[in-house]
C-alpha cells in the first residue's frame, strides 16, 4: 500500500481490535490435564498494545474461542474490548462499533484466518501474519513479516503509529526516548 494511503487510513483509526489464536498466540492450545487451557504470549505484542493506548487508541480482541488465559492478558493489558467465543465475528465487529460510537472505518483489525475475513471487509485497516494462509493475507491490507504470536500485533501498531506520525511520543510516554 502506498505511504500516502497508508496514513490517511491509519488517523482515521481509534480502535486496535485482534484476534487472539494465531495472532497474540502461535495458535498453539495447550490442554492442561484438569481441561483448563493455556496459553502462551509474545511480550511485544503487549508492549505494542500498551503503546497504542499511549498514542490514544482503544484496543480490544475478537476471538471465536473462550479462555480464561485470554481474559487474565486481556485485564492485564487494561484491554477496552474483550469479546471472547464470537461465532460470527462480522456482526460482533458492528455490535463493537455501536457501542463504542465509532465506524467500522476507524478500526485496525489483525486475523489469521477465515473467519477473520467479513471483519477484513468492514474495517479501515486490516492485516494478517505472515503464516496467515495465502486467502487470508490476499485480503488484508497489510501483509505482515512477522508470524503470528511472535511480533505481528507489535509490526502492525509501530506501522500505525509511524504512519501517524505518532510513534515517538508513544514511546517518549512509556519513558523511552530514542537516539
Amino acid at each position: 500500500m502506498k505511504g500516502d494511503l497508508l496514513a490517511q487510513r491509519c488517523k482515521a483509526i481509534k480502535l486496535l481490535l485482534t484476534d487472539v489464536d494465531g495472532v497474540l498466540t502461535d495458535g498453539t492450545i495447550l490442554v492442561l490435564p484438569d481441561g483448563a487451557e493455556a496459553k502462551s504470549f509474545n511480550v511485544r505484542d503487549g508492549l505494542a498494545i500498551v503503546l497504542a493506548q499511549a498514542a490514544g487508541l482503544k484496543t480490544g480482541l475478537l476471538s471465536g474461542r473462550s479462555a480464561a488465559s485470554v481474559a487474565h492478558r486481556a485485564a492485564d493489558l487494561k484491554m477496552a474490548v474483550v469479546r471472547q467465543g464470537v461465532r460470527l465475528k462480522g456482526p460482533a465487529l458492528l455490535e463493537i462499533c455501536a457501542q463504542l460510537g465509532i465506524e467500522p472505518h476507524e478500526v485496525a483489525y489483525v486475523g489469521d484466518d477465515i473467519n477473520d475475513l467479513p471483519v477484513f471487509a468492514q474495517v479501515g485497516l486490516s492485516a494478517a501474519p505472515a503464516d496467515a494462509p495465502l486467502e487470508v493475507r490476499s485480503e488484508a491490507v497489510m501483509s505482515l513479516s512477522a508470524n503470528g504470536g511472535r511480533g505481528c500485533v507489535r509490526e502492525f501498531v509501530e506501522a500505525i503509529l509511524r504512519a501517524r506520525g505518532q510513534w515517538d511520543q508513544a514511546l517518549a510516554t512509556i519513558g523511552v526516548v530514542l537516539p
